[in-house]
């Protein structure tokens, strides 16, 4: 195993071409020079000026402008951090795209309160004067009954930069100051840090190679476990804040309020899946065992492939194909973003020191899609990757038919075209396939990476958070010992006796960027359930399935989730979809233990 390599020594062709973001840091360094008096224009122009509503549309515009140009700014900045967070220079355009979005939200924030001091016939003069800012004077009304006097709001937008303060340094404890070094295996010493043990470690085939890496890296992240807690209650209480200041029940309906989303579908993902899923989970995790011939089921154990000698290994040149034939279906256009994506470089393949973990999309409005992925050359990348294209054909249609206001849908929402990506490259798989061991390996990756990850990870996930905000709105802080408390009694509620969940499991919950996201986690397993029915309807029906889907995709931020789901022909607002998908998941593991009887027979 290799030690990471610096990003100046990794291959240019495998990481992502910016430039058609900035052609360089100085001309990204212009923008923001460039943009900065245009907003103090903006606020000189308008602010105590819209005095009917001709002049609002044109303050609304110029406004729309301003977001736009300040798009390409944060992305990047992001972008060029994300890939090496130790970079001074991309730290630098990290602190300058965050200052001058600051100023933008303290300067701008004149615009929402002056115009909800209006009346309503005002607003409607501006709905039908400029149909296309329907939906941002909607969202506007909708915040009003939680909007704070102008000054306030100035204020807090002035503290943005202050507010983003726990999650920047999140990852710099995370991705900097932690040094992993190396563990012993086999008589071996090999090289661990977050890349190594998420990308390939935490499901190595070698147990002892495995269980000793988590023990190493367990140990690790302990000594980090009273920062790292200190940062979240940071986030926790500027959270809560904010809730009481904006007049929330509690911080989970202030969250909530964002996703255009009620508590009982949030609950509803939660509790089911705490009760319905774990027995099926369970079940799997004992399949595991014995195939095996494990000891016992550790909680490090969870993560191994059923039959790691049938994945294949794949090449960024090959995993091209598997895409294309998976997605074909989706039509040409679709399938033409893909290819691009390759072809001019989108995507972020390399594994190197200071780069982020994990996978995400970048889709900033007026240019296309970004992805970030560490390439380990195993199939299940290929899921990976295909999730990461679902969200950004997602945003490649939404930001093409809408304005940017209207363009990004809901949270709830947002993980339904990538994990349904996903259930379309599995179907894909098993209808190719005859060999029972391939199928085994597809059918297992469904669960171990679809489901596992979105349904059991994100929603354990889900679960503690849950019972860390009933805290906070007790007014309570939170510390290490006590995340640890909540983190191990909800994945031992899930687990029951058939995993034993080894010391250190519980520091789980310090590799998660996802509480600095909002209520984020439990989103995973709410896209899934949409795209779980989704996919069973393209199975079905084939073209007329893919068409509605694409309808929901183009139409972005414009419906709320309910609406979206609906015109995909799923009613999010019964648990029959949820209760669907955890059927199938049972379907699922009853195919798995046939197909292993049928392998060992």
């Amino acid at each position: 195993m290799e030690q990471l390599k610096s990003r100046n020594e990794v291959e240019e062709n495998y990481t992502w071409n910016l430039t058609d973001l900035f052609e360089s840091d100085e001309s990204f360094e212009q923008a923001v020079e460039e943009i900065r008096p245009e907003i103090g224009n903006f606020s000189g122009k308008y602010a105590g000026n819209l005095t009917d509503a001709s002049v609002a549309v044109e303050a609304i515009e110029d406004f729309k402008g301003l977001m736009e140009s300040l798009v390409p700014i944060g992305a990047y900045a992001n972008l060029r951090l994300s890939s090496d967070q130790g970079d001074a220079s991309a730290q630098k355009l990290s602190g300058l795209a965050s200052n001058i979005g600051t100023y933008f939200s303290s300067e701008t924030s004149f615009l929402t309160s002056e115009l909800l001091q209006k009346d309503e016939s005002f607003l409607k003069d501006i709905k039908s004067q400029a149909p296309g800012f329907e939906k941002f004077v909607d969202e506007l009304l909708k915040n009003k009954p939680y909007h704070l006097d102008a000054k306030v709001e100035k204020a807090l937008a002035s503290y943005s930069t202050v507010f983003e303060g726990p999650y920047s340094l999140y990852l710099k404890t995370k991705l900097l100051d932690i040094d992993f070094g190396t563990f012993t295996a086999n008589g071996q010493e090999i090289p661990l840090s977050y890349l190594a043990f998420e990308g390939e470690l935490e499901s190595h085939e070698d147990t002892e190679v495995r269980r000793n890496a988590f023990r190493a890296f367990s140990d690790k992240l302990a000594d980090y476990q009273h920062t790292t807690a200190a940062t979240y209650d940071l986030q926790l209480k500027q959270e809560k804040t904010t809730a009481d200041l904006r007049g929330f029940d509690s911080v989970i309906d202030y969250l909530l309020h964002r996703q255009d989303v009620d508590q009982t579908l949030y609950n509803r993902q939660i509790d089911m899946i705490m009760s319905d899923l774990a027995p099926h989970m369970r079940r799997y995790a004992k399949l595991l065992k014995r195939v095996h011939g494990l000891d016992e089921m550790k909680y490090e154990d969870l993560k191994i492939s059923l039959d790691p000698s049938s994945e294949p290994e794949i090449s960024v040149e090959e995993s091209r194909k598997y895409i294309n034939d998976a997605l074909g279906i989706m039509g040409e256009d679709y399938i033409n973003m893909v290819n691009r994506a390759y072809d001019e470089r989108w995507i972020d393949f390399v594994k190197n020191k200071g780069k982020s973990t994990g996978a995400f999309c970048s889709s900033p409005y007026g240019s296309h899609p970004f992805i970030l992925i560490s390439w380990t050359s195993l199939m299940t990348e290929v899921f990976v990757l295909a999730h990461e294209l679902g969200h950004a054909g997602h945003f490649y249609n939404a930001n093409r038919e809408q304005n940017v206001f209207d363009a990004r849908s809901s949270m709830y929402f947002i993980e339904a075209p990538s994990t349904m990506n996903e259930m379309l490259m599995a179907n894909h798989l098993l209808e190719n396939s005859d060999d029972p061991k391939f199928k085994r390996w597809v059918i297992s990756s469904i669960i171990s990476r679809t489901y596992y990850h979105n349904c059991v990870t994100h929603l354990l996930e889900a679960a503690y958070q849950r019972e860390v905000y009933k805290k906070v709105d007790n007014h309570e802080s939170v510390s290490a010992p006590e995340l640890n408390r909540l983190k191990r009694q909800v994945i031992e509620e899930f687990w029951g006796d058939d995993v034993t969940i080894t010391e250190g499991a519980e520091l789980t919950w310090m590799r998660q960027p996802h509480y600095y996201m909002g209520l984020y986690p439990y989103t995973y397993s709410a896209g899934l359930t949409i795209a779980t029915a989704m996919s069973k309807r393209v199975l079905n029906e084939g073209q007329p399935a893919v068409d509605d889907w694409l309808k929901v995709l183009k139409s972005g931020g414009t419906k709320s989730p309910v609406e979206l789901a609906q015109m995909a022909g799923v009613d999010v607002t019964t648990d029959q979809p949820l209760r669907d998908t955890i059927d199938y998941i049972g379907e699922l593991v009853d195919q798995l233990e046939a197909l292993t009887e049928e392998i060992e027979g």
